[in-house]
C-alpha cells in the first residue's frame, strides 16, 4: 500500500514540476504562448509528463546510435519533439518563433537574434529542462 501512495506522489509531484516549468518557461521565453489559464497549465503538465514517462524511453531506445554519437546531445532534439507533441495535443499551448533580446552579464555580451519554429523548440527544451532539473534539485530529499 505504502508502495502505490509513493508512486502516486512521484506523479503528482512530476505534474506539478511541469506545469510550473510551463509558467516560468512561458515567463522567460516570448516563443511560449500558453492560453487558457491554471487549467491548461495542469492540462499540460499531466501530458507533459505522460509524454516524458511513455514517448521518451521509447525514443531514446529508437535514437540511442545517435545519442552516443552526439555524446548526448541528440536528447535536446528528443525534448524538443515532446514539447511539438504536447502542442498537438494540447491546443492551447504553442511555441512560436521570436526575437531574443540578447543581454549583457559582466562583460559577456549575447546580441539580439531572431530564433526561428525549429530552435524555438530547442530552446524551449533547454529551458523547461533547466526549470524542471532545478525544482527537482529543490526538492530533493
Amino acid at each position: 500500500m505504502s508502495g502505490s501512495i509513493y508512486r502516486m506522489k512521484s506523479i503528482v509531484r512530476r505534474i506539478v514540476f511541469y506545469a510550473v516549468g510551463l509558467f516560468l518557461t512561458g515567463q522567460i521565453l516570448q516563443g511560449l504562448q500558453v492560453s487558457g489559464g491554471l487549467q491548461t497549465y495542469i492540462v499540460g503538465g499531466i501530458v507533459l509528463s505522460a509524454l516524458f514517462m511513455i514517448v521518451k524511453p521509447v525514443l531514446s531506445i529508437v535514437t540511442l546510435p545517435l545519442n552516443i554519437i552526439t555524446l548526448g546531445l541528440f536528447s535536446f532534439l528528443i525534448n524538443a519533439i515532446i514539447l511539438y507533441l504536447l502542442t498537438v495535443f494540447v491546443v492551447d499551448i504553442s511555441i512560436t518563433a521570436f526575437e531574443f533580446q540578447g543581454f549583457t552579464l559582466a562583460g559577456f555580451v549575447v546580441p539580439k537574434f531572431h530564433v526561428n519554429n525549429f530552435f524555438a523548440f530547442i530552446f524551449t527544451s533547454v529551458v523547461l529542462s533547466l526549470i524542471v532539473g532545478f525544482l527537482r534539485w529543490l526538492t530533493k530529499k
